[in-house]
């Protein structure tokens, strides 16, 4: 027998696997969340070593404190009457609610502490204070 004296060389189909990773690529772009987008307030959360990550569901709130002193609900600046009465309403219509407090660094213990109490008068049972890792 006779060998070709001309072989072709043997190729790889490469699309199939460009085609996977463009899916993949696609999932965890639309899959991620941008914390940063949530908070229109400049504030400066302390950290902790150890925390578990808080991803927002929708039955959870989240309060912010900045320096000034300034109250937002969800990235909406708020007065601390405001604050209790729509944490009020939706505490009735969705008794399971979270709030999440997320005070500046640079805020007294004090303002954090009356803004729990202002959530505590709203009704809310179940909630905490935001940190982030270090």
């Amino acid at each position: 027998m006779r060998r070709r004296s001309n072989p072709e060389a043997a190729t790889i189909n490469l699309t199939p696997m460009i085609d996977v990773v463009f899916l993949l690529v696609i999932f965890f772009m639309v899959g991620s969340k941008f914390d940063n987008s949530e908070s229109r307030l400049q504030v400066n959360v302390p950290g902790v070593g150890d925390m578990r990550s808080m991803a927002r569901l929708p039955d959870e709130r989240i309060v912010e404190i900045n320096a000034a002193g300034t109250l937002s609900l969800d990235g909406e600046i708020v007065t601390p009457d405001q604050l209790t009465q729509t944490l009020r309403s939706q505490h009735d219509a969705y008794p399971a609610l979270k709030v999440a407090v997320r005070g500046d660094g640079a805020s007294s213990f004090a303002q954090v502490a009356e803004v729990l109490q202002m959530v505590r008068n709203a009704g809310v049972e179940q909630m905490g204070i935001a940190t982030k890792r270090r």
